[in-house]
């Protein structure tokens, strides 16, 4: 029971089960200066877990994008029985590559070989980490990702970029076939005239095209989520993916949300500046539900969602379908 949790309680949940969190899991990753440090959090109980492969924004706190943070979402996760795996990306603060290193500030390409790699690497994670061995599903992956995490996980599920280093590429496709669903959490908009002239000229790698995004998808975005430093337009930059994207069938707008989404990133941190449990709640239950719906061939527990989303909540969030 949680007191601080009012209108999202009408929303429907998995009863939670007892989880663990593992933290270091190491692996080795010839492709980057150093090793790739995960965190994995998981049912205590249970055979063949659908994995969650939770992929961090490039946010402002020194630790929060990292293996060591989101802590909110992935024990919410891991508690509705997902594995959930995060990587502390080569652009966290802690992450080790310097800004004069090729392919910085953001390191999509980066990016997106170490949410690869740790697919390539499951064996050898459950043969590392006894408390997991055998236990993870390799059929039932998901991917979820916050911010330019969520353009990494578009990018896995379909999306390409335009011209992302200012060079005669123009159509990069790096789809991972083997993640079935995810969940973009406020991923960047479109490209181009839509960004901050600053951001035009530093982050050419935020050019996502996503009318290539065929995995179902889910998109959740704050309808208060303004950044002028990156974009011209207001709240609605994030709808692109669901706008464009032909596999997002719905879009969940929090009401009042800014890009913290209620407190996804962590509890009480500084770069939340929407911290609201209710807000918060929303994330975690719908994330929950719209993943199992996907991997469980099971849509009772989203169409439920749904349903009380549009009726009981009270202006809460609303939501979208095509």
């Amino acid at each position: 029971m949680n007191n601080l949790i009012d209108k999202a309680r009408a929303l429907p949940m998995r009863s939670p089960v007892q989880t663990v969190s593992i933290d270091p899991v190491t692996l080795d990753a010839p492709f980057r200066r150093q090793p790739l440090d995960l965190r994995i959090t998981a049912p205590v109980q249970g055979e063949r877990l659908p994995i969650v492969l939770l992929s961090h924004g490039h946010g402002p706190s020194l630790y929060l994008p990292s293996k060591d943070g989101y802590g909110p979402l992935a024990s919410f996760l891991a508690g509705q029985g997902f594995a959930v795996i995060q990587p502390t990306h080569a652009n966290s603060k802690v992450g080790g590559l310097g800004h004069d290193q090729p392919g910085a500030p953001l390191f999509w390409r980066m990016r997106i070989n170490e949410m690869k790699h740790i697919i390539y690497k499951l064996d050898e994670i459950e043969k590392a980490t006894p408390l997991l061995d055998g236990r993870l599903n390799p059929d039932r992956i998901a991917a979820v990702g916050h911010s330019m995490g969520g353009q990494t996980v578009g990018m896995l599920l379909g999306a390409r970029l335009t011209n992302p280093d200012n060079t005669a590429e123009t159509d990069v496709s790096v789809i991972e076939p083997r993640i079935k669903t995810g969940v973009l959490l406020a991923p960047p908009g479109r490209g181009g005239d839509n960004l901050s002239d600053f951001a035009r000229k530093n982050f050419p790698e935020l050019n996502p095209d996503y009318s290539h995004l065929t995995t179902p998808s889910l998109v959740i975005v704050g309808d208060e989520d303004v950044n002028a430093f990156m974009t011209v337009r207001g709240p609605e930059w994030y709808r692109a993916a669901y706008e464009d994207g032909p596999g997002v069938s719905h879009l969940l707008s929090l009401v009042g949300g800014q890009h913290g989404l209620g407190g996804i990133a962590g509890y009480d941190a500084k770069e939340t500046g929407d911290e609201d449990p209710d807000r918060l709640a929303v994330v975690q239950r719908a994330t929950a539900a719209f993943l199992h719906s996907q991997l469980d061939g099971d849509d009772t527990g989203w169409s439920r969602l749904v349903d009380v989303l549009r009726s009981e909540t009270d202006g809460l969030a609303t939501i979208e379908a095509k």
